[in-house]
């Protein structure tokens, strides 16, 4: 079977596990540094969504470490099951948070004016999370379809 870029136990696939952890860590961090963001259900949804996807790309990016230094093949169709189940589960939750955190963002700051009101300094911060979170999701998201297409493949 040809190696699809950003397959399980590739240099391709490490290097996208690592921009995922990577994105979503800078996500977290941002929005742990914007004041008051733990008063808004969706900024929490945000940070805890980031979370476990932060944990998921980490431990999946040891495993590709793994196999890269033991040269070991990770394609047998129930290692690739889990990893589908779980490449699709964070990208749900995922969009699912950054969608409606960028909805609450949009909401207070074009709608009800509070952040030019109140504290641009911390809804600019909160943009630039939702962001870093959409630039998360869609490393997921072209993971996510990677390993859709190597199940259907073996």
């Amino acid at each position: 079977m040809k190696e699809l870029l950003g397959s399980p136990g590739s240099r391709s696939g490490l290097a996208l596990r690592i921009g995922q952890f990577t994105f979503a860590t800078a996500s977290i961090a941002v929005m742990a540094s914007a004041s008051a963001f733990s008063t808004y259900t969706a900024f929490c949804f945000l940070i805890a969504s980031m979370g476990l996807q932060l944990l998921w790309s980490f431990g999946l990016a040891c495993l590709d470490v793994y196999a890269l230094r033991r040269k070991r093949d990770l394609q047998n169709p129930i290692l690739v099951s889990l990893f589908v189940v779980g490449d699709w589960v964070t990208a749900m939750l995922s969009l699912a948070a950054a969608c409606s955190s960028a909805g609450v963002i949009v909401l207070y700051a074009r709608d009800l004016d509070i952040c030019t009101r109140h504290s641009p300094f911390a809804c600019s911060r909160i943009e630039i999370s939702v962001s870093l979170a959409f630039f998360t999701w869609f490393l997921i998201a072209i993971s996510s379809h990677v390993m859709l297409w190597i199940l259907a493949s073996i």
